[in-house]
């Protein structure tokens, strides 16, 4: 293997687990960096969506309890069938739009600048909506119901758009229908693993012809190091929205947006 093609590839699976659950665009990152590494052809944009797989992986295992309890009860526990129902809720919006759009959004708007522009402008969202009083009706996953779900659920499609972050749509949009902080953010934990495993396994189907069986280790060294990462991530998280709001993640959004704008205007680098 390529000793620059695997660090290219850890680096990528680094910044994916790092970023997929902070409302920071993990898919907007990765196309920063991909165009940074040179990582960024037809190989390159399925590897970034099968590293995914990691970092829903990570949830997974920090979640393993909860898993097992629905996968246990699913046959007679009301609240495990109750769960399920709501993930189906909210995966469903962003797996119809995305069939339906995907491949339009990804030929016009996988750039750095539109990525910027959305990071930009989702920066401001966050600082909007953390200035409101945000009513809280469900304080736990377990009170959502199914119209809660497929709310979330549609504001996670807006994450379709790069840069938009999937992550702060659905934690963002949850808070703003009414779940307390913590609670978004678990659901938008949960949500993770049946669209991200969707998403890549659609993409791996859809571009097999790309792949070879030399490109297995590289693609095992993404996925690890997006699974470390992500898991260390998702533990950081859960213990910062305790006591802290997301306007850092709004500036930090900001900022970033502006430098790759600034950076292209200039011509400091050439995106």
């Amino acid at each position: 293997m390529d000793p620059v093609l695997a660090l290219k590839a850890l680096i990528m699976g680094v910044v994916e687990g790092l970023t997929e659950f902070l409302p920071i665009s993990s898919t907007g990152h990765l196309i920063i960096a991909g165009s940074l590494l040179d990582f960024d052809d037809g190989k390159g944009k399925v590897f970034e969506l099968v590293i995914q797989t990691g970092a829903m992986l990570a949830v997974c295992w920090e979640f393993r309890g909860r898993f097992l309890g629905v996968l246990g009860g699913l046959t007679r526990d009301a609240g495990a069938q109750r769960f399920v129902l709501n993930l189906l809720a909210a995966f469903m919006p962003a797996a119809v739009i995305g069939l339906a759009l995907g491949g339009m959004i990804k030929a016009n708007l996988f750039h750095p600048v539109p990525v910027a522009l959305a990071l930009i402008a989702g920066g401001f969202v966050i600082l909007w909506v953390e200035r409101r009083e945000q009513p809280v009706r469900i304080d736990d996953v377990d009170c959502m119901t199914w119209r809660d779900a497929l709310k979330v659920g549609f504001a996670q499609a807006l994450a379709l758009f790069p840069g938009v972050s999937r992550a702060g749509a659905t934690i963002i949009g949850g808070m703003m229908f009414g779940l307390s902080r913590r609670a978004a953010t678990e659901f938008s934990f949960f949500l993770a693993v049946p669209t991200l495993m969707a998403a890549g396994a659609y993409d791996l189907y859809k571009n097999r012809v790309l792949l070879s069986a030399d490109d297995v280790g590289l693609f095992g060294i993404g996925t690890v190091s997006a699974f470390v990462s992500a898991f260390v991530s998702i533990r950081w998280l859960m213990r910062y929205v305790a006591t802290h709001d997301f306007r850092v993640f709004a500036w930090y959004r900001i900022v970033f947006g502006l430098f790759i704008l600034g950076s292209a205007y200039t011509g400091l680098i050439v995106w």
